[in-house]
């Protein structure tokens, strides 16, 4: 699903203790929620890692990502969204859920990583703004200023005719896969 100016629209969750519900998106442009057949295999591929995971969603966009993950009882999730019209519907749709272990903070993504982290997250969500060259950026912050547990789990979406930036040495691939304009991979660092 698109949600492009002028449009708003609404994710679904899949799976979990919210199962089936649906979430207005806010419309903002250029944001486009994970497709329900895309956000199947991730979480088909994520469904070992996810129990107690703490989970940190970049560039959260809809959150779709987010609230997949929480109803399917991850522990705790930290949302970070730099448009404040979206990052204050995030806030509105886990206060609808009566999510208390979830955070929003509505600010740039690589400002927030270039902070650092006194927390480690166990899966980390990046699915930056197509064509702004955000990827290799935010993947060497992850790695360089702590924001990852030993063995993170890490999901990145991006265009489908993006060549892949050189990632950190010590990710590896674990699945990888191309829907219509999307590619989306899952690492694991070691």
């Amino acid at each position: 699903m698109s949600v492009g100016k002028g449009r708003s629209g609404q994710v679904r969750i899949i799976a979990g203790q919210w199962r089936s519900r649906k979430l207005p998106v806010n419309n903002v442009e250029g944001l486009r929620p994970t497709t329900d057949r895309v956000k199947e295999t991730v979480f088909n591929w994520l469904a070992p890692y996810l129990d107690s995971a703490h989970c940190l969603d970049l560039f959260a966009g809809s959150g779709g990502l987010s609230f997949e993950a929480l109803s399917r009882y991850a522990k705790s999730a930290l949302l970070i969204e730099k448009d404040r019209g979206a990052a204050q519907q995030l806030q509105a749709n886990l206060a609808t859920l009566k999510c208390n272990n979830a955070t929003v903070k509505n600010k740039d993504s690589l400002t927030i990583l270039e902070q650092g982290s006194e927390q480690s997250f166990d899966v980390v969500f990046i699915d930056p703004p197509f064509r702004k060259n955000l990827l290799e950026k935010t993947c060497q912050l992850l790695e360089s200023n702590s924001w990852l547990s030993d063995d993170a789990i890490i999901y990145i979406e991006v265009e489908s005719e993006l060549a892949m930036p050189q990632l950190p040495n010590n990710w590896r691939c674990l699945k990888e896969k191309t829907a219509g304009q999307v590619s989306f991979s899952l690492w694991q660092r070691s």
